[in-house]
């Protein structure tokens, strides 16, 4: 992610260390689920606890090698497990982990998200409402046409966001299911309760059917909610600069104390 452009909340979401939490979660919740069936007793599911733990210097070593980064990580844990390491990873396939761990995380995402069109929401209505009466010309093909007021242009964005936030909750769901059921996906090697208890675990659904994967549609429709919101954003960041022209100047952004709108021409107010 770009840092001049990343809020941390969100950053730390997608942050490599994060990555591999989420990761170190989803294999000993799996552990814990092994522990309930009466597979692994109680002083080993202890040890594993207490022991799991990597580095990321160490996972980066062993996939120069291996060229995987599942695997890398499983052995970097299982260095630390000694004969329990057996355990850790029993009958998970790497996208058990990888999509899993990436439900989770397009979840937090949208959670983010959701909060972030709920506050927009607030000061849209709070313009509208403010500048009910604000006059201004309205335009149809960038041309002058009919009066309305700037309270009205902002009613029409908070009712286009009222629509974004009701598809972004949409996505959330879409996209909260996790998996462990397996290589391909058929529970061979595992019993279904471990994908309900580590999902459970995480607030996650189980997947109803997988193979190798979780369905690539549910992500397709989560990055195509993305993307209409976006358009939303772009339209009223286009729009607002726009107005600020020098020749319409009908709207105008904050300029702080001590900013500086070009490093060449010291009498710009460029709009950010």
């Amino acid at each position: 992610m770009i840092d001049r452009y990343s809020l941390s909340p969100m950053k730390n979401i997608w942050d490599e260390e994060n990555k591999y939490k989420i990761w170190l979660k989803i294999e000993l919740l799996a552990c814990e689920a092994l522990f309930e069936l009466g597979k692994i007793d109680q002083s080993a599911i202890e040890i594993i606890k207490k022991n799991a733990r990597y580095s990321v210097e160490r996972i980066q070593e062993i996939e120069r090698v291996t060229r995987h980064d599942v695997l890398a990580f499983t052995t970097a844990v299982g260095e630390n497990l000694g004969e329990h390491s057996r355990y850790f990873h029993q009958g998970l396939t790497s996208s058990d982990i990888l999509d899993t761990s990436l439900a989770l995380r397009l979840k937090q995402s949208a959670e983010i998200i959701i909060r972030d069109i709920e506050s927009l929401l607030k000061v849209l209505k709070e313009k509208a409402l403010e500048h009910k009466y604000t006059l201004m010309v309205g335009r149809t093909h960038g041309v002058h046409a009919e009066p309305i007021t700037l309270g009205f242009k902002f009613a029409l964005w908070y009712s286009e966001m009222q629509r974004n936030l009701e598809r972004m909750k949409r996505a959330k769901e879409e996209i909260s299911y996790g998996k462990i059921s397996g290589a391909v996906g058929t529970f061979v090697h595992l019993e279904p309760y471990i994908e309900e208890y580590v999902c459970k675990k995480l607030d996650l659904y189980p997947a109803k059917i997988s193979n190798q994967i979780i369905q690539r549609d549910r992500h397709a429709y989560y990055l195509s909610v993305l993307a209409v919101i976006a358009s939303s954003l772009e339209k009223f960041a286009t729009e607002i600069r726009g107005l600020q022209r020098t020749e319409i100047h009908e709207v105008e952004e904050e300029f702080a104390k001590g900013q500086k709108g070009s490093s060449a021409m010291p009498h710009k107010k460029n709009p950010i």
